[in-house]
């Protein structure tokens, strides 16, 4: 056993290509995080949400919806977090942005390829490409629900972002007189 011991440290000190894969792949999704959602930052929010902050959220929804006959959560859960991955590389584009849809599709099915090719292909981006393809077709019940979420969540944050700046002004001014 313990020559394997050995061989099992020496792999682990140099990355072997799938974790190379990983590591590129998972930088390239770190742009999610720094890429503000467009419709939030054209509406001059402060501090919008990043592409990243609405894939979890949306996940979190998910997470927490009610059981629904028929409906896998788990696989709503992986959908939302994929939903929107191939804005890493392509950025939110909208409606407004004046792209037709065709074209909004097809930059994003090639981005999410390129992504996937950048994973080293294999079985997980097999299963994030079939998941990002599921919402985009709206083709189960997982990826409408997923989809309605995305609806909901947007109405919900359109009526809570000034809700939420006045109950914080609110407060911090309570935290002051205090």
């Amino acid at each position: 056993m313990a020559p394997e011991a050995s061989s099992s440290s020496s792999s682990s000190s140099s990355p072997s290509p799938t974790s190379s894969s990983a590591i590129d792949f998972l930088t390239l999704c770190h742009r999610l995080k720094t890429t503000k959602r467009t419709g939030w930052v054209r509406r001059e929010v402060q501090e919008p949400e990043s592409i990243a902050d609405h894939m979890y959220r949306m996940g979190l929804m998910a997470l927490i919806a009610s059981d629904i006959p028929g409906v896998n959560r788990e696989k709503c859960m992986k959908i939302a977090i994929v939903h929107d991955i191939a804005e890493a590389i392509v950025g939110d584009i909208t409606p407004s942005d004046g792209i037709p849809k065709q074209e909004k599709s097809r930059r994003e099915r090639e981005a999410l390829q390129n992504m996937c090719e950048l994973l080293g292909g294999g079985e997980r981006a097999k299963e994030i490409s079939d998941l990002w393809m599921e919402y985009e077709d709206n083709s189960t019940m997982e990826a409408k629900l997923v989809k309605d979420f995305d609806k909901r969540l947007y109405g919900s944050v359109i009526l809570l972002v000034p809700l939420c700046t006045t109950y914080a002004m609110h407060m911090s001014s309570q935290v002051l007189n205090d």
